[in-house]
């Protein structure tokens, strides 16, 4: 079968539409590893020597594979070489603790962990109970501990059965793995034919494979028969000369991601007219951003907002509807989006509410946490599944989704609810203000009070600003239960990998040193 027949096919394998390349398009280059390629013949090859070897291993089908590296045409080979063999992949953060990787492998149950020597010394450490066996990809082992064999392995893999372990959490000891069977990635291979994935793509990956957000872009990538420009670690000049010497067509960032890149001095200096596609996810991408880089940046600029979960997808198609910028976009047409009120009932779409979703995209569970997947699970009076995602937010006229704030970041003050974007919102609109996040902080007398975290412009010489000054200013702006009790001028907002502010580290930092305001009192 030739690859797209394949795709249009109601199920397949990923790895079988990369087998259909390798015939199809045997010398096209499938990745570029900073100086290295490799072509689709020859990464067929090697995902054959890789599966068989794991095959060798007699392990049983659905076992869990982990990888924790630095992306590489190595991870890529074990990546997909363990999903030929039936195996499911645990894609593990370089970045974590030595407890946060502990607690993964334990979920997990990994038989074989591969490394690189970013990771071996952090693996080393790991206590898994397990004891999966520790392989690295960074020697010449690696190659002698590939089988010989190069011929297809041909495993007879159901929709059902998982892909790959997600995990949420790689800061603690209690991770949740988010478990994507192969129905749902394959669903994301042919969403990729909408938006112009073919044989003659080129995607730029700056965000490591371990996360779903690389992921949404990297499978439909390759699957699609397209060309793959890897980075190691995200740098912005490295990133515009890559996209200007591949002459790249597709690329996925967060937003802090265009922020740098948009702020970057030498930004018009580089041709970046061959993008037809850029995507955004994971994080709040602020209406000025977007239109900044639609204003700037030739090709289209379209947004996801879903969860690592799956259970629905909204698409902005920021170029075609740039009047809707303060919006996350309206449903995939395969997605039904609900909102529900505290007691889990649904309401009206003009109503503000908890966002559920429904799509064929949608995990299985968390990973050997029954009672955890029952609590990310709403059922509808027909009785079908959705998935919760503890964000709130309400439809406008035109089907189009305003988010206001996560569930559990949104702030109750003397009864009334009080939603940090709107506040983020004020603060960003001062000439000064680069960035603000938002936190609720305990009171005695509110039951919890709004403090603000800022960045300022670095490159603004008004910059000079005191937060005695800005927190009166927004106080102004702001209405009565609104009002700020502190505010705090940072060089920089705490992030996790993926560019997500973490507000749990600025409200657990302020609250370990109290600091009380008379508009508190």
């Amino acid at each position: 079968m030739y690859s797209h027949d394949l795709i249009q096919q109601p199920f397949g394998l990923l790895t079988d539409l990369i087998e259909c390349h390798a015939r199809e398009q045997p010398h096209k280059i499938a990745l570029v590893d900073e100086q290295r390629t490799i072509t689709f013949f020859n990464l067929n090859q090697k995902i054959n020597q890789f599966a068989n070897r794991l095959l060798e291993e007699h392990l049983p089908p659905q076992s869990v594979i982990a990888i924790c590296a630095l992306n590489s045409i190595e991870y890529v080979i074990a990546f997909f070489g363990s999903l030929k063999a039936g195996m499911a992949i645990a894609p593990l953060a370089p970045s974590s603790s030595v407890l946060g990787i502990t607690g993964m492998l334990n979920n997990a149950q990994a038989r074989f962990i591969f490394t690189d020597e970013s990771t071996s010394e952090l693996i080393h450490l790991a206590k898994d109970e397990q004891k999966a066996k520790r392989i690295s990809m960074s020697s010449a082992s690696f190659e002698e501990w590939l089988s010989t064999n190069k011929e297809s392995v041909s495993i007879p893999i159901e929709a059902h059965w998982p892909f790959n372990l997600i995990y949420s959490s790689g800061t603690t000891g209690d991770p949740k793995g988010i478990v994507q069977p192969h129905s749902m990635r394959w669903a994301h291979a042919q969403r990729g034919l909408s938006f112009n994935y073919n044989q003659q793509s080129v995607v730029l990956i700056s965000i490591p494979l371990y996360s779903n957000t690389t992921l949404v872009c990297f499978l439909p990538g390759i699957a699609l028969g397209g060309t793959i420009v890897m980075m190691k670690k995200f740098n912005v000049l490295d990133f515009l000369k890559l996209s200007q010497d591949h002459r790249t067509t597709h690329t996925m960032l967060v937003p802090v991601q265009y922020q740098r890149i948009m702020a970057c001095p030498e930004f018009l200096e580089y041709d970046l007219s061959s993008y037809q596609q850029k995507f955004s996810t994971s994080s709040p991408f602020s209406a000025a951003l977007k239109q900044d880089v639609l204003n700037r940046w030739p090709g289209n600029l379209t947004e996801y907002y879903g969860m690592t979960e799956g259970g629905g997808t909204l698409i902005l198609h920021a170029s075609q509807f740039p009047h809707k910028l303060h919006t996350v976009g309206q449903p995939a047409s395969t997605s039904d989006i609900r909102l529900i009120d505290e007691a889990g009932n649904e309401i009206a779409k003009d109503q503000i509410g908890e966002v559920v979703g429904r799509s064929p995209a949608m995990m299985s569970e968390y990973y050997r946490e029954p009672s955890k997947s029952k609590s990310a699970e709403w059922y509808s009076k027909e009785g079908l599944r959705f998935i919760r995602t503890g964000d709130i937010g309400r439809f406008d006229e035109d089907g189009f989704l305003i988010l206001m704030d996560r569930k559990k970041d949104m702030i109750i003050s003397g009864g009334f609810n009080i939603y940090p974007s709107d506040i983020e919102g004020v603060l960003v609109s001062h000439p000064n203000v680069l960035e603000a996040a938002v936190v609720g902080v305990k009171s005695d007398q509110w039951g919890e009070s709004p403090v603000a975290f800022v960045v300022l412009h670095e490159l603004k010489s008004s910059s000079q600003i005191s937060a005695e000054e800005l927190l009166s200013w927004t106080n102004q702006q702001l209405g009565k239960t609104q009002r700020l009790v502190d505010l705090k001028i940072l060089t920089a907002l705490p992030r996790s990998h993926i560019g997500k502010v973490l507000k749990r580290d600025l409200r657990n930092n302020w609250e370990s040193h109290p600091n009380t305001s008379p508009l508190e009192e």
